[in-house]
């Protein structure tokens, strides 16, 4: 694995990128190039990420695995207990309740909304006018003294308190290398409901061929995190061998459908 180096990448990238992208689609397609080439995109099957997230201050091991298929997985190991968050099955969505430390299945709106997310492996912007997703290229912003192109992202509408409503995120790119350094969309429930969610992504390194953020930090824009939510990868593996037992919900445990 190799650090992505951004000057050394700026060089070698000059003699196939435009000085200045204009539409959205040269945009995303010089993404690709950049990442790796669509073609070795399209053929990865399954990622696993082991790192660390930022926890209250402490430093909590996590491991996520993700499948073309739909099937994944976020784990993250406290004081000697592993908790499950965001686990898929291909029908349930289930994670361990912090409190019972029970496995509880999620909602059917959750679930529904959480199914309409896997179209985004591994890359939302992998073919994505067949998803239905469309693009707009907004402009120019510059966001943490990077100039970027500001691009809009309209996926398939979700369900918020029974009604349905337009999926929107904005990325911003690198003007230089083409990537993605920050997206931004409206939390639309929850006692976040009205703000922003922030992710930003830094530290791209090289996998196989392939190109990773290796840092990746969420909050809620212009909210001061302390590094709370920021994750730091150590490891990718691109197709590795998974037993899908480790996706199914273990039976006889507490749900929120038996609370109701």
């Amino acid at each position: 694995m190799k650090t992505f180096k951004t000057l050394l990448f700026a060089l070698t990238i000059v003699a196939f990128i435009p000085v200045s992208a204009q539409t959205a689609d040269e945009i995303i397609a010089n993404y690709f190039e950049n990442i790796g080439g669509k073609d070795n995109w399209e053929k990865v099957e399954a990622i696993k990420s082991v790192g660390e997230i930022n926890y209250g201050g402490m430093m909590l091991p996590i491991e996520q695995l993700k499948t073309k298929s739909g099937k994944q997985l976020t784990t993250a190991v406290v004081q000697g207990q592993t908790f499950y968050q965001q686990v898929f099955d291909g029908e349930t969505l289930w994670g361990t309740n912090q409190m019972t430390m029970a496995a509880e299945k999620s909602d059917a709106e959750t679930t529904e909304n959480f199914k309409n997310d896997l179209n985004d492996f591994p890359s939302p912007f992998l073919n994505y006018k067949e998803k239905g997703y469309t693009l707009e290229l907004i402009g120019k912003e510059t966001i943490d003294g990077t100039e970027t192109y500001k691009i809009k992202l309209v996926k398939e509408p979700i369900t918020v308190d029974g009604q349905k409503v337009d999926d929107v995120e904005f990325y911003y790119f690198d003007t230089e290398n083409f990537v993605p350094i920050v997206m931004e969309k409206e939390i639309m429930s929850g006692p976040g409901k009205g703000m922003i969610l922030q992710i930003k992504f830094s530290d791209y390194e090289e996998v196989d061929g392939l190109y990773f953020a290796f840092s990746i930090n969420q909050g809620v824009k212009d909210m001061p995190s302390n590094g709370m939510g920021g994750i730091t990868l150590t490891e990718i593996t691109i197709n590795p061998e998974i037993d899908d037992t480790v996706f199914k919900f273990p039976e006889n445990k507490t749900t929120t459908d038996d609370k109701k």
